[in-house]
């Protein structure tokens, strides 16, 4: 019986690093890699911004909005409860929305 365990070990254990032997396989990179990615960062760069700007941004400003009302009507009712105003997720919140409202601004200056 012990023997049967052991063996069962064994095979738990070495088949994961087999599989991972049998399917890595070395990348070896020739020419200019940097200048690869730059050229394709440039090339695609006006498409990024434009899908950032227009759609990454709103859904994101929009679910911050969200939260923050919700947030800030459930510490009202809070308050009203217990007569003990929580306003650290609603000042957070504020600043995220705060943030993700100004940052296609400079958000393109910095990267």
């Amino acid at each position: 019986m012990k023997r049967k365990n052991i063996a069962r070990l064994l095979l738990f254990s070495l088949t994961p690093l087999i599989i991972m032997l049998a399917c890595s396989a070395p990348a070896f990179a020739s020419g200019d890699v940097a200048g690869a990615i730059t050229s394709t960062w440039t090339a695609a760069q006006a498409q990024i911004r434009s899908v950032v700007d227009n759609v990454v941004f709103p859904v994101l400003d929009m679910i911050l909005a969200v939260l923050f009302f919700v947030k800030t009507g459930s510490a009202y009712f809070e308050y009203r409860k217990h007569g003990q105003f929580e306003f650290t997720a609603p000042a957070i919140l504020f600043a995220c929305l705060l943030f993700t409202l100004l940052a296609p601004k400079f958000i393109w200056t910095i990267i």
